[in-house]
């Protein structure tokens, strides 16, 4: 290992790759992704440029990777949504929804800068990124719910999933093409309408 690379890396034994998702990802957290260079990650990382070839197949993994580490940081800092079983499916519903609109407006900004990198969005979309997506909790915890008997035994699960999901999606793009943050939705309101299509 050279000297250069030695002191990118520090003392925490992660790999060069880490490190750069690592930092990417943090520049991300900081700046979103319009503009992010090369140049400024590696900078930002304690190499030069061309070390990020040697690593990634292009700019456009590294940025993938390093999305999905920010959003999972994201998703972390909220917590875990109710287990299936607890509670009542209603306030679990709404805090599923919660945390799925916290965790969209989280990312927003780097998806906004992503609207003209095509590349970029389609290596995110197939990246393994190590944790469930809030998508498949959501659609595991309203089939478990089913299972349980607290839904309807012929409840559209799949339908029920691209409802809420669709709740999030509308918000997020709402401000990336208009630049207006939207009005909160009524939660409450949303969970009782999907309730009387899908509860017991």
């Amino acid at each position: 290992m050279s000297p250069r690379r030695a002191a990118a890396l520090g003392d925490d034994g992660r790999s060069l790759r880490d490190h750069l998702i690592t930092t990417a990802a943090r520049l991300i957290a900081e700046r979103g992704t319009a503009g992010l260079t090369v140049r400024a990650i590696a900078r930002e990382a304690g190499v030069s440029d061309g070390v990020l070839y040697n690593h990634f197949e292009d700019k456009e993994e590294l940025l993938a990777l390093a999305l999905h580490a920010h959003a999972h940081t994201v998703a972390a800092a909220l917590g875990d949504p109710p287990a299936p079983g607890a509670g009542t499916v209603a306030a679990n519903l709404r805090a599923h929804l919660v945390l799925g609109l916290a965790l969209h407006e989280g990312i927003l900004p780097a998806l906004a800068g992503l609207v003209g990198q095509p590349k970029v969005l389609a290596r995110f979309a197939g990246a393994e990124h190590g944790a469930p997506h809030w998508r498949d909790r959501l659609h595991a915890y309203l089939t478990a719910e089913r299972d349980l008997g607290r839904l309807s035994p012929s409840a559209d699960v799949e339908a029920a999933t691209a409802f809420l999901v669709g709740v999030c999606h509308e918000a997020v793009l709402t401000q990336i093409f208009t630049g207006a943050r939207p009005a909160p939705p009524d939660i409450d309101a949303l969970i009782d309408t999907l309730l009387s299509g899908i509860g017991p």
